[in-house]
């Protein structure tokens, strides 16, 4: 394993740790996307910030509030991956209570918010919230079945989008009948067809280049979901990087995680444990890919509001932000699930 990803892996490994420290009764799916969240940012928790962090979020939301819940964990660690949490979480406060005046609340809708105020400012949110909910009908319309919550985050981050709305529905469509011909779980598909329809490339090339991807994982002895983490994989294919290296460095991290506590038979699986390795590698690749283009003062997780999405030079930012995205939302549906299988028990 190459030495940075080596590295990686162990910062992973003691965040994941510091977090369920201080998150003991989370669902074992929110530690290791709330340790990436320090991974992206590469940083290592600090126990007393977590917990100041843990305050501040329960001092500031009530108990229903769509911050609390699976978010609990996820919000805190944001909050303390990055500078000033008092300031941050007022104004995530603030883009939710904006963004609710064009969707309906949800656990995804303010996940949407506070990664808009790690974005930065922008000329105007009220435009962003009005193009989001127009992209969300659009989908509705196309998908009413499908189409739910989850799919408003992703709505809200294509309106940073440079294509017309048009360009944007006509390239989600033509990616999900492409790779509805190979995945049967239709809502994870259409969530895997929101991340490369806000990529450069055509629909031919994006599905292709994932598909692919996944075909090479298997060939190397890997095992890839077909559920919820088709999205982390469609992240992942958008890096500039060759198929055989991303595959090699896939297997290396999914090797390592392999050995550690919580992954396993009594642990999580390996088709989720392959997913939280797709992540690692999307951080690791993104981070360098930004520095290469001078991007070295900004965070994959911080980019300027305007230029985020939408251009080449920026796929590996991208990436990141949508497999953390991706994995997040995967998180929290499987700690809805096994909470609902509990209370059926």
């Amino acid at each position: 394993m190459r030495i940075e990803l080596q590295q990686l892996c162990e910062r992973f490994v003691a965040a994941k740790q510091a977090v369920k420290e201080q998150f003991g009764f989370e669902n074992t799916q929110i530690y290791p996307v709330c340790a990436n969240v320090f991974c992206a940012k590469g940083i290592q928790p600090d126990a007393e910030q977590l917990a100041d962090c843990k305050k501040l979020l329960k001092a500031e939301t009530g108990p229903f509030s769509s911050f609390r819940g699976n978010l609990t964990a996820p919000i805190a660690c944001m909050l303390a991956a990055g500078g000033n949490p008092e300031a941050r979480l007022a104004q995530a406060l603030e883009h939710y209570a904006l963004l609710k005046t064009k969707f309906h609340a949800s656990p995804y809708l303010a996940l949407a918010a506070f990664l808009l105020a790690d974005m930065g400012a922008s000329a105007c949110w009220e435009d962003v919230a009005a193009r989001g909910r127009g992209i969300y009908l659009r989908m509705k319309r196309e998908h009413p079945v499908l189409t739910s919550a989850e799919d408003s985050l992703y709505a809200v981050f294509m309106a940073f989008s440079e294509k017309t709305d048009d360009a944007l529905i006509a390239e989600m469509e033509d990616c999900y009948a492409r790779l509805k011909l190979r995945f049967s779980s239709s809502n994870n598909v259409q969530a895997a067809s929101h991340v490369l329809c806000l990529a450069p490339g055509t629909p031919a090339e994006k599905t292709a280049r994932m598909e692919q991807l996944y075909d090479a994982i298997l060939a190397a002895g890997g095992k890839y979901g077909k559920t919820f983490e088709l999205p982390t994989l469609a992240a992942l294919s958008l890096l500039d990087a060759e198929q055989d290296a991303l595959v090699t460095d896939l297997m290396d991290v999914d090797g390592f995680l392999s050995a550690q506590k919580g992954y396993g038979l009594l642990g999580i699986d390996r088709k989720t444990r392959m997913m939280h390795a797709a992540m690692l590698v999307t951080d690791e690749y993104s981070t360098r890919q930004n520095r290469a283009e001078g991007s070295a003062d900004r965070t994959p997780a911080e980019p300027s509001a305007r230029t985020a999405l939408g251009t080449a030079a920026l796929a590996g930012t991208l990436a990141m932000l949508a497999a953390q995205q991706a994995a997040v939302c995967a998180a929290m549906t499987a700690a809805a699930a096994s909470s609902a299988a509990s209370s059926h028990a």
